[in-house]
């Protein structure tokens, strides 16, 4: 990479960090070469004109002319880079199309699904590992996904949210439902590092505008609600953690691993993770009903689960509540407790990034 590349790939880097959830600098250059990997010289350039907000094509040519960026063919340009999955498009009746800047998580990341090379995937797993997660992720303590139990968890006596009701989301939701194969198994069996829990590869349910994205660019398929209902119950069934985006109108639900997953693969790594889950269940063991068989520890994705030579111990700090660990103990001895203060959930996903631009700007502040 020249001098010269390097100082627009930089300026796309700072320009991408100012976003809701940002991209962080990383030690030799190491966010160039993630940025490298996705975006052309001419794409970084043109993506630094936009936000994370849908911007009209008129606003962001005045841009370019003012920055002497006279790029021929821009809207074609940005059309391909919507393609690439690099940035998102929207369009608006009656006003015309609208582009803006996806974050790396739940943005460009996922939508590399269909063209992943070994590389990228050394590139950005040493990333997210060093610098994501670390520097950005849990920076607010607003997580873009939520974990929602598995149905069998909750006791009826304790009654559970709809939005928190796995069933519920998918019955009521409004539009389309898409299925994509999952980016992480998919990371892990190309570099010959096959998931440990499941068998399960088509399994991201993506809903509404994002899933006809999805179809569009041709990384998933349409499914119905009967589908996607079989999908949860076999991710239940392997012990997977339901993550839907952190909104009550989520725009995705994820079955997740431990071994996986760059959330609970990166997050398991601290020693009290449980702290940046949106969650509102904890787990806990009935000490007499233990036969310390040891089955709930080979379960938990987060390390939550230890045994002693009497019965299995939670620690909180690393519980997220998942219930996964309910189904297969055969004693009945663990059960899901709903936490006394309830967990804020925002209505939507824009909602979501402007809760997490909102103290992400308190905190610069400070």
């Amino acid at each position: 990479m020249n001098n010269t590349e390097k100082s627009i790939y930089r300026k796309l880097q700072s320009h991408l960090d100012k976003m809701p959830i940002g991209f962080p600098p990383a030690k030799d250059d190491l966010d160039l070469k993630v940025l490298k990997h996705l975006f052309t010289i001419e794409e970084a350039e043109i993506a630094t004109l936009l936000e994370h907000k849908p911007i009209s094509f008129d606003i962001i040519q005045e841009k370019a002319n003012e920055q002497g960026m006279s790029i021929e063919g821009l809207k074609a340009k940005m059309d391909r880079m919507n393609k690439k999955g690099i940035i998102n498009k929207k369009e608006i009746p009656e006003k015309g199309d609208y582009y803006f800047n996806i974050p790396l998580i739940m943005g460009f990341y996922e939508y590399q699904v269909g063209s992943l090379t070994k590389e990228f995937i050394k590139d950005v797993d040493e990333y997210f590992g060093n610098y994501f997660f670390k520097d950005e992720y849990n920076k607010t303590n607003i997580p873009q996904m939520r974990v929602i139990p598995i149905e069998e968890s909750v006791s009826t006596d304790q009654g559970i949210l709809q939005y928190d009701d796995v069933k519920e989301i998918i019955e009521n939701l409004d539009g389309s439902i898409a299925v994509i194969d999952c980016i992480c198994r998919k990371s892990k069996d190309m570099i010959n590092e096959p998931c440990k829990k499941t068998k399960l590869r088509e399994c991201c349910l993506i809903f509404r505008g994002a899933a006809d994205h999805y179809v569009e660019l041709g990384h998933g398929k349409y499914i119905d609600k009967e589908k996607a209902l079989e999908i949860i119950r076999q991710a239940e069934k392997d012990g997977l953690v339901l993550q839907p985006a952190n909104s009550k109108n989520p725009m995705c639900i994820c079955s997740c691993c431990g071994c996986c997953c760059v959330v609970l693969s990166n997050e398991r790594k601290l020693v009290a993770p449980a702290q940046f889950f949106a969650s509102n269940y904890y787990a806990t063991i009935e000490i007499a009903s233990c036969t310390a068989c040891g089955m709930c520890v080979n379960r938990c994705n987060m390390d939550a689960i230890s045994l002693d030579e009497e019965h299995a111990e939670i620690n909180l700090d690393r519980c997220i509540g998942c219930g996964a660990c309910i189904p297969i103990c055969p004693s009945d001895a663990i059960r899901l407790i709903k936490k006394e203060e309830e967990v804020i959930t925002p209505l939507n996903t824009l909602d979501t990034y402007q809760a997490i631009k909102e103290q992400k700007d308190k905190l610069k502040n400070v």
